[in-house]
């Protein structure tokens, strides 16, 4: 995130004035069995997708609240970003993937059996989003049951 005082006075009041909704009711659920024995799925908020897909836009009202699917097999050289905001810099991750979306430190994890599995899918949302009712009410639940209908037990969220 920029320091405030070297952003020009729209990008400090549209900072500052973001908005952030409050869920309430978002449930807790305690984890049923170990982590060994989990499938783990990852999902960012990154703006990542795979070379050739769709890229994500700002020229929607609010933002885009659609998602893309990154199959688990992607190679990381095909995976790009087209997220677009001024609060980070993208150097880093187009130098690691796993800065941000850490698939080679999943990989570790279930090789060392830290974690059962890993689902067949990941998913990448656009964040810094200024209307996130596209998410909350369409592709957020769509995604969640596509997590569901694969038996996903756990999620790592990775924002940017």
């Amino acid at each position: 995130m920029p320091k405030l005082e070297i952003l020009t006075e729209q990008q400090r009041d549209l900072l500052l004035n973001w908005p952030s909704p409050e869920n309430e009711d978002s449930p807790w659920v305690e984890m049923s069995k170990p982590l060994s024995e989990c499938k783990v799925a990852l999902v960012t908020t990154a703006g990542l997708h795979v070379r050739g897909d769709n890229p994500f836009t700002t020229a929607k009202n609010g933002g885009d609240a659609s998602f893309r699917v990154i199959p688990r097999i992607t190679d990381p050289a095909d995976i790009v970003q087209s997220h677009t905001s001024i609060g980070f810099d993208r150097t880093s991750i187009y130098k690691d993937i796993n800065i941000t979306f850490p698939i080679d430190r999943l990989n570790e994890l279930v090789a060392l059996g830290k974690i059962g599995s890993l689902s067949d899918n990941y998913y990448s949302f656009m964040g810094a989003l200024r209307n996130v009712t596209g998410l909350t009410d369409e592709y957020g639940p769509e995604v969640a049951k596509k997590l569901l209908d694969e038996k996903v037990d756990v999620v790592l969220l990775t924002p940017t």
